[in-house]
Order: structure tokens, then sequence, then C-alpha cells
């Protein structure tokens, strides 16, 4: 990545279309903004909010507080969408795909006149960096030599994470420019790519910029970005825990004189590469509000959609720097429907059967533009919330956001919470001990989930049994009263056989109102609940230790999954005699995944590189799959010869769908 100290001497401006560029919904406000709405201060009748989802919403919240009136616009699969319903008019702009809809320059236009909108907020980015710009793949191979590897090819219309590519040799950089330029052509609208140079392992550290029309500028501290997958920001905070107060004022300094070199007007983010002697390297200005804008907000106190607004009239700042302050710390986990364990996150697409964000906590805020009963589909970015928690202390608001996560309850889709949760507790993340490698290194095999020690282990079998018992005895209840007289529930005891990862663990369960006593392999483990099986959530207390989980499944047959520590855990409680008789059923041969090709995701089939007959070598590419604008190579397990293929160009297919076989 571009490897510049000073933000003087600039060659190559892209200015941003902008007459007022918004972004992210609020939900429940953390940290209280200073910003007072000045009713008598004008500034629009009415904004057209070229975008969809939560950043639509964002922008309307404050807009309502401004007593302005806005217009969204949306697809036609949109038309039941929270930013739909939140707007003051709707305007259908086209079908699904966002390059016939979202970033359909003359449907928005016509938006425009036909609303009488007289300002309008776009998610359309520009950059100002250092670039190189090319045609073609052996351009891309000739300039990437004349720079150096690693280089970084990315998609000048670009952000969050897609049409970029890191490529280390030639072959990888004519793939890197043929799987961007896809991206970027479905995401953006716009196939051009840039390439520069890639510094390995730093920190990704940047500066919020607020720039008035009338030569002001601020700087409103930074936000630490490091935590990625697929170069895409995963968890953020602010302040960051990396910079002393010197290196902060001089990166600051630095985004201001680029903003006022460029005489830009708005709020913007100067991205920098910091090392790990706090030299910082200029990466990229991004002309817009950034997802993880709110982190600011908390520890600054403004609202950066109403002083872009005003910024957007013409109105001067209302700030001096030395009224910029840093109010405690706040973090921000980017909540997704994706699979962690596959690659960090491929996309998951349903619907939302259950959605409860935790907004009953003190000190947690949620950005999101879905509800109860919303769809995740391929056409859109998966992500499904920004969760921000804050607090007086970096301690204080990461154990706020273990509460949120533990609290967040998502059914419907897979979703990365288990990722989340286990990045914000692991000890390098909370001693600060990170870099933009912090995921492969953290996890060179893969995400895995939560790894049990022997007393959560021991935890989650007694929850699991004390579940299991409270759901046997409600079943013998008839109108709060038991169906049959038996022996006093209060003397029962159970002896029961509880699955857990391939293990098998007898257990002695008694019960005493709605305490139980669970005897573990000769240790005792006392749990305690309200144990009400219809709520999504199962507060309990553990060996008097608070606990929060979730019942995410529960049949009759004794298959129980449950959330604990933030990963789902599938476990079977048996009785003795069940599972005495289970030992005699058949077990299901596992598949051989080595000869077939199936689909790790929803999504739409991009190629196809093979028909049946062909040879294939381990590695070789066969298809790409796309979902939600990322595209995936899928390749050969093993060499073999093509026996079937089962897909083409062009099909949607699902999760788990047979797409090739081999012999």
């Amino acid at each position: 990545m571009a490897a510049y100290r000073s933000a003087a001497g600039f060659q190559r401006v892209l200015l941003a279309f902008k007459h007022v560029c918004l972004k992210q919904r609020c939900g429940v406000i953390i940290c209280r903004y200073s910003t007072v709405y000045d009713p008598n201060e004008k500034t629009f009748d009415k904004i057209l909010i070229a975008n969809r989802g939560e950043i639509a919403c964002r922008v309307i919240k404050t807009c309502k507080k401004m007593g302005i009136k806005t217009v969204a616009v949306h697809s036609d699969v949109d038309s039941s969408a929270v930013h739909v319903k939140m707007a003051d008019e709707a305007v259908c702009v086209g079908p699904a795909p966002t390059s016939k809809s979202y970033l359909n320059m003359d449907a928005i236009m016509n938006a425009v006149k036909q609303t009488g909108a007289q300002a309008v907020h776009m998610h359309l980015l520009s950059k100002v960096m250092f670039i190189f710009l090319f045609q073609d793949a052996e351009e891309a191979v000739k300039i990437a030599g004349e720079i150096g590897y690693p280089v970084m090819i990315k998609a000048s219309a670009g952000g969050g994470g897609k049409g970029m590519r890191i490529s280390w040799n030639d072959e990888e950089t004519r793939e890197g420019f043929r799987f961007s330029s896809q991206e970027a052509a479905s995401s953006f609208g716009d196939d051009r790519l840039l390439i520069e140079k890639f510094i390995d392992n730093p920190r990704h550290i940047e500066i919020q910029v607020l720039a008035d029309k009338h030569g002001n500028a601020l700087w409103l501290n930074e936000r630490e970005c490091s935590i990625q997958r697929r170069n895409q920001k995963v968890v953020e905070e602010a302040p960051s825990t990396f910079l002393d107060p010197d290196t902060r004022r001089a990166m600051g300094e630095q985004a201001v004189s680029l903003a006022k070199a460029v005489k830009y007007s708005s709020a913007g983010t100067v991205e920098f590469l910091v090392d790990s002697q706090k030299n910082f390297y200029f990466l990229e200005m991004n002309t817009r509000l950034q997802v993880e804008h709110p982190i600011t907000e908390c520890i600054t106190g403004l609202d950066l959609v109403h002083q872009m607004i005003r910024i957007a009239k013409g109105y001067k700042l209302q700030q001096k720097q030395s009224d910029i302050p840093i109010n405690g710390w706040a973090i921000e986990s980017r909540v997704y429907a994706e699979d962690p364990y596959k690659s960090f996150g491929l996309p998951s697409i349903g619907r939302l059967s259950q959605y409860q964000e935790p907004l009953n906590l003190p000190n947690v805020r949620v950005d999101s533009g879905i509800q109860e009963g919303s769809d995740i589909s391929i056409y859109y970015d998966p992500m499904i919330s920004k969760l921000v928690t804050y607090g007086k202390t970096r301690e204080e608001a990461l154990k706020k956001m273990e509460e949120a996560l533990d609290n967040y309850v998502i059914r419907g889709v897979t979703h990365n919470i288990p990722l989340l949760r286990e990045i914000i507790v692991h000890p390098r993340f909370v001693s600060g001990d990170i870099s933009t490698k912090f995921l492969p290194e953290v996890y060179p095999d893969g995400f895995k989930g939560h790894m049990l020690t022997a007393g959560e282990r021991r935890e989650l079998l007694a929850t699991a049994a004390a579940l299991y018992v409270a759901a046997q005895l409600r079943s013998q209840k008839f109108l709060g009263d038991l169906r049959v007289s038996i022996v006093p529930a209060e003397s029962r005891q159970w002896e029961l056989c509880v699955e857990l990862d391939k293990g098998v663990h007898m257990l002695g369960v008694s019960r005493a109102g709605n305490n139980y006593t669970v005897e573990i392999d000769g240790e005792k483990v006392e749990v305690s609940g309200e144990w009400n099986l219809a709520s999504a959530l199962l507060p309990i207390t553990i060996n008097g230790k608070h606990r929060n989980l979730q019942c995410l499944l529960r049949t009759a047959a004794g298959e129980i999954t449950l959330q604990y520590l933030g990963t789902s855990f599938k476990l079977r409680v048996l009785s003795k005699l069940a599972a005495y008789l289970s030992k005699h059923m058949p077990e299901k041969i596992p598949e051989d995944t080595s000869s077939i090709l199936r689909s790790p995701m929803p999504g739409s089939v991009v190629a196809v590189s093979v028909k049946p007959g062909d040879n294939v070598a381990e590695g070789q590419e066969i298809c790409v799959i796309e979902a939600m604008k990322m595209q995936n190579s899928m390749t050969a397990a093993k060499t073999a010869k093509v026996k079937s293929v089962h897909c083409k160009a062009g099909d949607t297919v699902g999760e788990g769908d047979l797409l090739v076989e081999l012999e």
C-alpha cells in the first residue's frame, strides 16, 4: 500500500460527487451528542438518499431531528425495507441488481426531479491517492513489476474490501485483475482498477476529518481498524491503544493538510498504515462518512451527519480543534450474515425469522437497516448491523461488547457473532497487540469457534442437562397443573447421558425449585435460572457466575443446540435407557467430499471452467461463484477426471448445491 509520509505534493485528486455525503443509521444513542439542532438554522427542505439499508436509515434519523423531509429510493425487492418505511417519500428506481437500481444514475436523477429534492446523499466513493490506473492484465503485470511485489489491486470506486486483491507474483496479478474488475463492475458499476505498493503486517489507523467551504478543517481523532478479513474491517475502536499524543497530533495535522490542499469540504477519512515504530504512511482518503463513524461520534459527542448537512449548505464549522475531545472508549463490531467458519466469513442468505437487538443494555448502540422478517439476499452487502458499545475505559467497553453479543438474537441466517466474540476476548486483542494480520496469525487453520476449557465444558454440559429436565417437567404439566400424580418433583433425580463433540458423559441431576445440581465426573455444578423455554435468551447462574446463553434448537429426540460464549454447540441429552438403545442404531456414512464440489454459499455462477471428461489437477479452478458482489474461485480437491457438471454460468445456486462431480 502506498508509502507516502506527507499530504503535500499529491498529483492526482479524485473529487467525490457530493452535495451532501451522509451515512449510517442511529439506534439508541449511547454517547449523548453535544450537537445543538438549531431549528432556525436553515439547511434543506428535502434530501433524497440514494442508498439502502442502515446507511439510509442513519441519514434519515438525523434529518428528522433537523426537520428535513427525506426521499428513499429502492429496488423492487426492497419495497418493504426499513429505510423505505422511515422516509417521508419513496421511489422505486429499478430491479434488484445495484447497477440497475441504486447505481442507475438516470433513475436517481429522475427521482430527484420527480420529488423536488434539494440535495442528494450518495454512496459513490472517490479517493485521493497516488495511483496507477491500467486497462488490462498484462499492463497490470508490467506496472506491478515496476512498483515491486507485493502489490494491491483495487477497484478505483471501491470500498468494503470488494474488488481488492493482494498479488505476490505475475500470475496472481493476472488473476487479481480478472476478479477485481468483475467485482468492481458488479458492486460499483465501474470496473476501473488501480494498483499500489502493499505493505505487509501494518496497523490500519485512520483519521476522521471535517472541513467546511471556508477553509476551516478539523481532525476528530483516530480509529483503529486493523482487525480485517479479506481487506474488510471487522472490529474497530476509537481511540487506538497504539498512538501517543504526539503521533496522533502529527497524523491529524497531516490529514487536515491534505483536506485543505484539495479544498475538500464535508466529512472524510484519511487512512494510514502505521508500522511498529509508529511511522505512518498515507494510504488513501475516502470522501464519505465511513461505516465505522459511530465510534468517533461516541468519543467526540458530534453528530457527523448533522455536520455534513450544515457544511453542504455552506455554514462554517461550529468547533475549533481545541473543542474536540476524547471522552471514553468506543468499540464497533460489524455483524454480518456470514459463516465465520468459512474463510472467516462467506455470505449467508435467508429471512430473519427472529431478531432482537440488545438495546435493553446501557451504553449499547445498534445501527441497522433491517428488522424481524427482513430478507438477506444475494444482491447486497450481508451486513446486519453495526454493534457499538461505549465505556469510560477500554476495559468497560470490551465487557459491554461481550454482554451485547451474548444478548443479540439472530435467527434464520448464519452470522459472525462467534468470531466477533472470540476476537474481543482474545489476549492479543485485549492487550492491543494487533495488526492487519491478526486473524490469519491467531487462526492459521481457520476459525474453529470457541475452544472450551475443562470448566467451561462442565458448565455447558450441566446447562444442557438442566434445560432437558426443565423441559421434561414442563411437558408433564397441563394448564399449570401436573397431568398425573407422581413422586413430587422436588425429590426427583435423573441419570442422563450427554453427548458433546463425540464425547459421552454420564450426569446425575437433582432439582430444588429452579435450582439444579449436576454431578459430572465427580464434580458438582450448580445451575439456576427462570427457565423460560419460550424466551430466545436463557439467562442463568452457574456456580454463582452469571451467563447468558441462547437455546437455538431443542427436539424431542434430545438434540439441543446452545449458543454459549458466542459459539453454537450441538449436544444430545438422553435418558440412561435411551442412550443404551441408541448404540444399536445404524450410523450415517459421511459423504466423500474429495470427489464432489458443492457450493459453500448461496450465490450465482459466474463461470464454469470444465466439462465432463476433462482432467483437472488439485487446486485447479473449476468454477467461480459470486455472492454479495464477492467472487470466489472453486477449486478441485484432488487430481481427477470430471465426471459430471451440474451448473452453468448464470445459474443461481444455494449453499450445499452440487456443482461438479469427479471420478
